[in-house]
């Protein structure tokens, strides 16, 4: 069931223009518009790319259907998407929510950290998993992420955790070459802009477990994950995002030549120790 907009916070950063906005389940969205100036097929990688991620373990935002009324929208006329010089209004209907992780009024979120931090983050590791996805699904756009603090336990350890930096993958909408919903491989593809997170990688085997996850994906979470996506996101892409999921399945079976391709051809900058071997 979709969560109704009731509240608009304020405009975020890029492309797509997305809006902060309140549901009436309690939390805060950043919201994609399905007439978005990417393409609705932005919406579509979206959702799917939460489903794979939450399998795969690798730490990225909740994610909910958010329904723009036409009362929510007459209450708001200043949403709206600008394309060039014109304002377009932002269409009635369901739309992708990335859950904010917090009330934005209290939680400060941050797209960077400096060095110190960055190497202190509580679930860096997530970036070798991202890493690994982002092969697989031949994400267009360099690794995006933010970062947090949240109580995190050390070990099993009883009681509140320690307020730590963490870190969570968020817009996906570039997988599959964005809406061009192909798979175009290059080393630098999918890579976070800091190479200091990669710096402890020397062969496949520091990929793991996501690389044994990513070998045996299962179909199912594929198949429930397209069942999920809005009849009204797709129009008449149903046949063609059935075959871009198909050619998903089968890279399964490329994903060691895609990580050692791109580790051996970015070894200078962003992976220094790589040395192939042992596996």
């Amino acid at each position: 069931m979709p969560v109704q907009a009731r509240r608009l916070i304020r405009k975020m950063r890029g492309g797509a223009q997305a809006h902060l906005i309140e549901a009436d389940d309690g939390h805060c969205y950043v919201v994609k518009f399905k007439n978005n100036p990417q393409h609705r097929r932005i919406l579509v990688n979206e959702l799917l790319a939460s489903s794979f991620l939450h399998y795969l373990q690798i730490t990225t935002p909740e994610t909910a259907l958010v329904e723009l009324s036409p009362s929510f929208l007459e209450g708001n006329p200043g949403l709206h998407l600008q394309l060039g010089n014109r304002k377009v209004p932002v269409e009635q209907g369901r739309h992708f929510g990335s859950r904010f992780p917090g009330d934005p009024d209290r939680l400060a979120v941050f797209d960077f950290l400096p060095d110190v931090l960055l190497s202190q983050v509580a679930n860096s590791p997530d970036f070798l998993g991202a890493f690994v996805f982002d092969k697989w699904t031949a994400n267009a756009d360099g690794r995006q992420t933010i970062f947090f603090r949240a109580s995190v336990r050390d070990g099993e350890s009883a009681g509140a955790g320690q307020a730590r930096f963490v870190t969570s993958m968020v817009d996906q909408g570039y997988i599959f070459d964005g809406p061009k919903w192909r798979f175009i491989d290059s080393h630098l593809q999918g890579l976070y802009h800091r190479p200091m997170v990669y710096h402890s990688v020397t062969c496949l085997d520091d990929f793991q477990p996501w690389l044994d996850r990513m070998r045996h994906f299962p179909e199912e979470v594929v198949d429930q994950a397209c069942k999920q996506v809005p009849r009204e996101w797709l129009g008449e892409d149903e046949a063609a995002l059935e075959q871009l999921l198909t050619r998903l399945l089968e890279r399964r079976k490329r994903i060691e030549y895609l990580i050692e391709d791109a580790c051996g051809n970015a070894r200078g900058a962003s992976f220094p120790n790589w040395t192939g071997s042992g596996r």
